[in-house]
């Protein structure tokens, strides 16, 4: 368990919950929308996006406040919920989703510096990779040195990284024309979009990138000073970030059309504020990337370590998982989860993935964490659990909750099924910790319908792996 000295107050929990959200993608965002949709499908996409993560949010901080001995958030809901599988899965999926990301940071992170330098390219050359793993480790012992250091130099990158952005935004809303907003707001000369819905459907997985954190401060909530704060930080964070993420990209159709913003490269917001100022904006949103890609690597480093070690306290993960050094770091968890980011920083070299094709299979991974929260919140108003005299609060949560859970089950839908049975093929292998967990407690394996659930999963796996050997299927 950590000590005092560890804890972390509001501030702290606000910078985790935004600067695990401000990683690249914002930067990336007007190339992003722009290749998949026109002016009002985005429009109606942020709108659903909006009402669908407040509602994320909002649960969020009801389960904090109603279930305060469910620490680390996420796999907890899921777990107490719907039992030990579905935890673990969450917890898994979660996990994987959260390194994913940094291997997708990583990549644009280089890809933005091949913009001076060639010898980077897309950020998947031999020598992108090279400093690509460097920096990893760079990461990871300084996170080794405490919980409380890492969170500070993230509160600082946190502020740091917004400045640009609020510059291009004042910049941008300047520039704006309504000749260009308005030229083809529905898309119609772009057949290759499809219908208005499918543009929505399509931008889907985007927004769900940029707001992957919105659950960081619950992740956390075990090392919070007040318990109060988890839920006051989910939603200060999850606001400030929404207005910025609208404001950038919605500006930003206002300032170059969509076939320009789509024929961008990332990180295409310093093209559009080069498009604006001058080369001298390129290279100032190329140094807020660099730094908000810092911060979120160090940001996640700290959230993937934390859902090992939590998931391992509560033996839904293996005990080695659990270990902590000297410094309260679960040294074991962020060696773990390090390992892994290599591993897919070199698969990256050999496939020549891409920043784009990583976003969208990290997004995909957490949709179920997302659903089983969402679930559970459901499943305690309709219980009445924690509601005791309290019925017009229950019924409040209860609307709130199935928002949020409808929500869910549409970014399922939006995701698509390649997405889906790549899901599965990740979610898969787990099964061999979640077994050395059950043995090391002697219990059973499965109950008999997480059994029915796990032959699901594996189905899917085998039809991905099949997919993918044949070229039916490709990341």
């Amino acid at each position: 368990m950590s000590e005092p000295g560890q804890k972390l107050r509001l501030g702290a929990l606000i910078a985790l919950v935004v600067g695990s959200m401000i990683g690249g993608g914002i930067f990336s965002l007007p190339q992003n929308m722009a290749a998949r949709a026109d002016v009002g499908a985005v429009l109606i996409g942020w709108a659903i996006t909006a009402v669908g993560m407040l509602a994320l949010a909002f649960v969020f901080q009801t389960l904090a406040n109603r279930k305060p001995e469910l620490d680390s958030g996420v796999y907890a809901y899921a777990k107490a919920g719907f039992g030990d599988y579905m935890g673990f899965s969450s917890a898994w999926g979660y996990w994987i989703s959260a390194w994913l990301g940094n291997v997708g940071y990583f990549v644009l992170l280089f890809s933005t510096l091949g913009f001076y330098f060639p010898v980077f390219g897309e950020g998947n050359t031999p020598i992108a990779i090279a400093c690509a793993s460097l920096l990893l480790w760079a990461v990871h012992f300084l996170v080794l040195r405490g919980i409380k250091e890492a969170a500070f130099i993230n509160q600082v990158t946190t502020v740091a990284k917004i400045v640009p952005l609020v510059m291009f935004i004042v910049i941008a809303a300047v520039a704006f024309r309504a000749d260009i907003f308005t030229r083809d707001i529905w898309g119609l000369s772009n057949p290759k979009f499809g219908s208005v819905l499918d543009q929505v459907r399509n931008m889907m997985l985007v927004t769900v990138f940029v707001f992957i954190g919105i659950e960081g401060a619950s992740v956390y909530s075990g090392r919070a000073q007040q318990r109060s704060d988890v839920g006051k930080a989910t939603v200060i964070g999850f606001i400030g970030v929404l207005a910025l993420l609208v404001l950038v990209n919605v500006l930003s159709l206002g300032v170059m059309t969509q076939p320009e913003l789509a024929a961008l490269q990332n990180p295409s917001l310093a093209s559009v504020l080069e498009h604006i100022v001058g080369p001298w904006g390129a290279l100032l949103i190329s140094i807020g990337l660099a730094i908000s890609l810092l911060g979120a690597l160090l940001s996640w480093a700290l959230l993937c370590a934390e859902i090992l070690f939590a998931t391992a306290r509560d033996q839904t993960m293996p005990r080695f998982l659990a270990k902590e050094n000297a410094n309260h770091v679960p040294a074991n968890a962020l060696w773990m989860t390090n390992v892994m980011i290599q591993l897919f920083l070199l698969i990256t070299l050999f496939s020549a993935g891409t920043y784009t094709s990583l976003i969208y299979l990290a997004s995909s991974m957490i949709l179920v964490p997302y659903l089983w929260s969402a679930a559970y919140a459901v499943l305690l108003a309709v219980r009445g659990e924690t509601y005791e005299g309290h019925a017009g609060r229950r019924r409040k949560d209860f609307l709130i909750a199935g928002v949020a859970l409808v929500y869910a089950i549409w970014l399922l839908y939006a995701g698509g099924l390649k997405y889906l049975l790549l899901s599965a093929l990740l979610y898969a292998p787990g099964v061999i910790l979640f077994a050395r967990a059950k043995h090391e407690q002697g219990q059973a394996l499965f109950t008999h319908w997480e059994k029915l659930i796990f032959v699901a999963v594996l189905v899917g796996a085998g039809v991905a792996a099949y997919a993918l050997y044949s070229g039916l299927l490709s990341l």
